[in-house]
């Protein structure tokens, strides 16, 4: 019996986890998922309009050093809403919560509960965005090396830096490498010198392979090298680090297995160890018949 509830804990704790895990089906194209589809495209048009008239109330509380914070955040996120939907969100989660919470509270606790509802509201997109952003930075980091190695290649054809970056924006299959450089060729297109649009992409993000990227255009610009040599030296350089932070994140693989090898399979271990002898200790106690033959 005490095998079996083992065995139902284990079943649930996995199916729990397993539940948590992503599923990502076939992806099949349809007229909604390519923009073809006519009434779809002015639902979602007319659903934005009511969106964004409902965030206009939010302009004064929406200005300033706020402002520029948070578009920042969305521009980095690559999160399409405007500031005022974005504090529009939250003030809807916290009269979400509020409604929520304050039947269930007593008189004693409702400034704590109002309190943590506003906190809660306002705090949960927040976490959300630098979970975007930390996700788009990651990213960025793992897709510059093939990005750095296209424009490497189309210089050594032939092509100057123009034409190489326009090609691999066209050419590319979307990303978002991919988006960052069709921002810096559009820049460039409007007016933008080379280096200011390259400075901003990479003070955009702030990482330090973007800066190294950055930096080496840059130079290479200023000094009159070849780009094609400062690109073959920078991809090398790029590749190499990122194969270090392989390295970095294969060494530390062994620490974060041990929490799913402290809760799966160790328990299973001792399931299948323990349990039949505890279940021939409760039949059979030693303990039980000892003290039977001393009370004789």
């Amino acid at each position: 019996m005490l095998v079996l509830i083992f065995t139902c804990v284990y079943l649930c704790a996995f199916s729990f986890v397993l539940g948590l895990m992503p599923i990502e089906g076939e992806a099949r194209p349809t007229l909604e998922k390519m923009g073809l589809s006519p009434l779809r495209a002015l639902q979602k048009k007319r659903r934005q309009s009511f969106i964004r008239l409902l965030a206009n109330v939010n302009k004064p509380l929406c200005k300033g050093e706020l402002r520029k914070r948070i578009s920042r955040d969305l521009g980095m996120a690559h999160v399409d809403i405007s500031p005022e939907e974005f504090i529009l969100i939250k003030e809807v989660l916290v009269i979400g919560l509020l409604m929520i919470f304050l039947p269930k509270v007593k008189p004693d606790f409702l400034f704590v509960w109002l309190g943590w509802g506003f906190a809660g509201g306002y705090m949960m997109p927040e976490f959300w965005l630098k979970g975007k952003i930390k996700t788009v930075k990651a990213t960025i980091v793992k897709e510059l090396p093939d990005a750095i190695d296209l424009l490497g290649l189309c210089v050594n054809a032939g092509l100057d830096f123009m034409l190489s970056l326009k090609w691999v924006v066209e050419k590319s299959p979307k990303s978002v490498m991919v988006e960052e450089l069709n921002t810096v060729l559009q820049e460039i297109n409007v007016g933008k010198t080379r280096r200011e649009a390259i400075k901003d992409l990479a003070a955009r993000y702030d990482l330090p392979d973007l800066s190294t990227f950055a930096r080496t255009l840059i130079q290479a610009d200023k000094m009159g090298t070849s780009v094609t040599e400062a690109l073959n030296i920078l991809s090398e350089e790029m590749r190499l680090a990122r194969f270090r932070r392989g390295e970095q994140m294969a060494l530390k693989a062994p620490l974060k297995m041990l929490v799913p090898l402290l809760l799966f399979i160790f328990p299973v271990v001792g399931i299948l160890v323990a349990g039949p002898i505890l279940l021939d200790f409760v039949e059979n106690n030693p303990f039980a018949q000892m003290g039977g033959g001393v009370g004789k």
